[in-house]
């Protein structure tokens, strides 16, 4: 008896060993007023930023704080600070951790009793039980590969939140820029418009023009003030939205000399082949390369539910001791498979792939539709900005004529001046189109979920670098 329960003591021993390895709970509460201050902090001169920078950025910064800020460099900026970007990233992390989830070995099962019998003999009785789970039908397996692909769309979700962000940013950046550039263009009308009524209030003193054709300039004017008061509120709302896609206060952002070198040179129509065009829309985007990994990751549930039809052994050998003696057994037991055969869960296993069929033709149909729409609308800004520049140089060129007249003394000040209102407005009109057309542009990037311009950031995919978490990531 004293070996037996020697032995019961060497496995409560071992199973408190076992639990001293467990891990054990901290708790992490959040403290708002601290992370609120940590978000107000954040800045475009953060020493963790520029290292962020130096992993990702080709050719690294040279000099920190950044001269001068891109495209490229607010995106990596975004990529940095983002939260929708860091809460997905957590989002892979989770998806990671459900493969050691799936990869987890049902435990074995230890039981044991102890008691006595008025038997003069030997007045002990005790027994001691094993049961030891075996999983068959390979459902480890396909469990296993269930959550490597749940994963990998994890990782693609990942790659597309960050495509998002960047899109978020030009479409922040280009607005900022055309709303302080169409300001700048506003103020010089208003300054002509202002030399204008000078001018016709000039004429009318000496009886040259009627009252009438001065209230009109002056309506005029009044019209382009109001106007530039109205641009300076969008470029003030244009900086707060790129902050806000960038993931920063808007005060970390004055002072800051952004450029978009390639705005007022988007590429032509013959540098964007439509079957280079179309082969991206059908092939690489994004989100169709994760449609594809979720109906990878449906086939492996699939699976995992098929294997689940057959049942799995329960192996469990027992000891007891009894009267002096002692007794060995090996029992063996299964659940067997005879009113459920997992029919249920296997339909909704095969139901749920068909629809994630369904979403990827769906998705690989708005993909194509997009890409053509977004084409036909950028080769039409083309066509409208070839236009808008077109009637601008023919401003610029009768400018130039009016002003040669001027210093010949075969004109006047009033005709340059009505000269230059038209060069104004036509330089307007031209922005305009240039705008609409880097904002069509932006709508076919969206279209294949990939840069267009040189220089901007590579496409982007789950192997990306930049899309890897860094030891300062911010909190």
């Amino acid at each position: 008896m004293k070996s037996l329960t020697g032995r019961i003591l060497t496995l409560l021993i071992a199973f408190s060993l076992a639990s001293c390895a467990a891990q054990k709970y901290r708790s992490v509460p959040l403290a708002p007023a601290r992370t609120a201050a940590s978000l107000e902090s954040r800045s475009l001169a953060d020493p963790s930023l520029r290292e962020f920078l130096v992993a990702n950025s080709q050719p690294p910064p040279a000099t920190w704080p950044l001269p001068q800020w891109n495209l490229a460099d607010l995106t990596l900026a975004a990529f940095y600070y983002n939260p929708a970007l860091r809460i997905t990233r957590k989002r892979v992390f989770e998806a990671e951790a459900a493969i050691v989830t799936a990869s987890a070995r049902p435990n074995p099962h230890l039981s044991g009793d102890i008691g006595g019998e008025t038997a003069p003999e030997s007045p002990w009785v005790a027994g001691l039980g094993f049961s030891l789970p075996l999983e068959m039908a390979g459902k480890r397996a396909h469990r296993i590969s269930a959550a490597e692909r749940l994963a990998d769309v994890a990782h693609w979700d990942l790659a597309s939140t960050a495509w998002k962000t960047r899109a978020q940013v030009r479409a922040a950046l280009g607005e900022y820029l055309a709303a302080n550039r169409s300001l700048e263009l506003l103020q010089g009308e208003e300054r002509l418009r202002a030399e204008q009524v000078a001018l016709f209030e000039q004429r009318l003193t000496v009886g040259m023009i009627p009252r009438p054709e001065v209230d009109a300039a002056r309506i005029e004017y009044t019209r382009v003030r109001l106007g530039v008061r109205g641009a300076s509120g969008r470029a003030s709302q244009a900086q707060v939205s790129l902050a806000a896609a960038i993931g920063v206060p808007q005060t970390a952002l004055n002072g800051v000399n952004i450029v978009w070198t390639e705005f007022d040179q988007p590429p032509t129509i013959a540098s964007l082949p439509p079957k280079t065009i179309q082969e991206d829309a059908v092939l690489n985007r994004l989100d169709i390369r994760q449609a594809l990994t979720e109906y990878s990751a449906a086939e492996a549930a699939l699976q995992v539910e098929i294997a689940k039809q057959y049942p799995d052994l329960d192996l469990g050998p027992s000891y007891a001791f009894e009267e002096g003696a002692h007794l060995f057994t090996l029992a063996l037991g299964l659940t067997l498979p005879i009113f459920n055969r997992n029919q249920g869960p296997i339909a909704e296993a095969k139901a749920r792939r068909e629809v994630v069929a369904e979403q990827f033709l769906a998705t690989q149909g708005a993909g194509i539709a997009q890409s053509e729409q977004a084409m036909a609308k950028y080769t039409a800004a083309l066509e409208e900005l070839s236009e808008a520049q077109r009637l601008l140089q023919q401003s610029i060129t009768q400018e130039q004529a009016t002003q040669r007249a001027l210093e010949a003394g075969a004109s006047d000040r009033v005709a340059l001046n009505g000269a230059q209102l038209q060069t104004a407005i036509t330089r307007e009109a031209q922005f305009d189109a240039l705008y609409k057309a880097q904002q069509a542009l932006g709508d076919l990037e969206n279209a294949v979920q990939r840069p267009l311009l040189p220089g901007d950031i590579q496409p982007l995919s789950p192997q990306s670098s930049v899309l890897r978490p860094t030891e300062g990531e911010p909190r």
